[in-house]
């Protein structure tokens, strides 16, 4: 398996940059968007809501892990990405977590209608949009490259999804 060095010059800077800025605000997201939703919007924390946000931050934090553990790979010029075994359980098992509070928001939902539950629902669904983006098809397009390349040939893997494939 080759190595996948960084660029030399000011790419490879780049580069750092944007992974540590990716996993900075991935992880920097979780107590910002609890505090946006539950205090400043004041949604109830209600088990429907927790959960969904739940979702959402389990999400989050294995993004941010994965972008920290692939600047790692490429600083260090390793073959394949740290923690892959883990990458690999999570591409599996999330699957029936986020089904199961997919379920119990629905269940919720129909209980107590409002914002007792929806939020919790739409969290949830959040969620499910984060594990395609990370594990199957990148759906985040956050700059003008990512955009140019979604105008002229469409979706492609998620760099994860890309990552797990070549290490196999």
């Amino acid at each position: 398996m080759p190595r996948t060095p960084l660029p030399a010059g000011p790419t490879r800077e780049a580069a750092r940059r944007r992974l540590r800025s990716l996993a900075g605000w991935e992880l920097l997201n979780v107590p910002l968007q609890a505090w946006v939703w539950f205090q400043l919007v004041g949604l109830p924390p209600t088990a429907a809501n927790l959960a969904g946000f739940g979702a959402v931050a389990v999400l989050l934090v294995m993004g941010a892990a994965y972008w920290a553990l692939k600047l790692r790979q490429l600083r260090r010029g390793e073959p394949r990405l740290p923690g892959r075994r883990h990458f690999v359980t999570a591409r599996a098992a999330l699957p029936f977590l986020l089904a199961a509070v997919i379920a119990a928001c629905a269940v919720a939902a129909v209980r107590a209608p409002g914002a007792r539950s929806y939020p919790g629902l739409a969290f949830g669904l959040f969620a499910v949009l984060e594990y395609v983006n990370y594990f199957h098809v990148q759906l985040m397009h956050d700059n003008r490259a990512d955009l140019r390349r979604l105008a002229t040939v469409g979706f492609r893997r998620s760099h994860l999804a890309r990552d797990l494939r070549a290490t196999r």
